[in-house]
């Protein structure tokens, strides 16, 4: 097994630290809230570095463009369905976002049967930065001035870029569904 495949295995296997530090103040509540941020940063970081080895050194494999996505909503999915639980986020927009990545790995899945890659796009990439800050924030949960409305800012702004990325998305790429490939 290559590195970024053990990358994307060891992202996998933090999810549930990730959680059980988000999700209790074992250590005390700040300390787990910043082991459980630590985790999620490491985590996300993975993700860039296993792609990044494996375009450059010709590592992409089969289950790398499997594990991969699929790790990373694993990631992202896990902390917006704690944050509900939390009552840091509405259930309505957990349910968005993860639709979203239903819809484009279903996309991605067709057009794979086809022969057909779909690549990722700068608005997903937008929008998985913004996903990325505003879970980075919400674990956080600062107490300074205003850090509400800048929460709100980062929650609605990556609402709207995985609403955009969507139809980016079936819009580029309705040949897929189509049959037209």
């Amino acid at each position: 097994m290559n590195l970024p495949n053990k990358l994307t295995i060891l992202r996998v296997l933090m999810i549930p630290f990730f959680l059980f530090f988000l999700l209790t103040d074992i250590v005390g509540g700040e300390y787990s809230k910043y082991i459980a941020l630590a985790i999620f940063i490491v985590a996300s970081l993975t993700d860039l570095i296993d792609g990044k080895i494996a375009r450059k050194y010709n590592l992409v494999t089969n289950f790398g463009k499997f594990m991969d996505p699929l790790a990373d909503k694993l990631l992202v999915s896990s902390a917006l369905i704690s944050f509900v639980g939390m009552d840091r986020l509405p259930v309505w927009i957990v349910v968005v976002i993860i639709s979203r990545e239903f819809i484009i790995s279903g996309f991605r899945l067709v057009a794979s049967d086809n022969g057909v890659v779909i690549a990722a796009s700068m608005w997903g990439k937008y929008k998985t930065t913004f996903q990325m800050l505003m879970i980075i924030l919400l674990i956080l949960e600062l107490n300074v001035p205003y850090i509400g409305i800048i929460e709100n800012v980062f929650i609605y702004v990556a609402l709207a870029l995985t609403i955009i990325s969507l139809i980016d998305y079936i819009v580029k790429n309705r040949s897929v569904m189509a049959g037209d490939m």
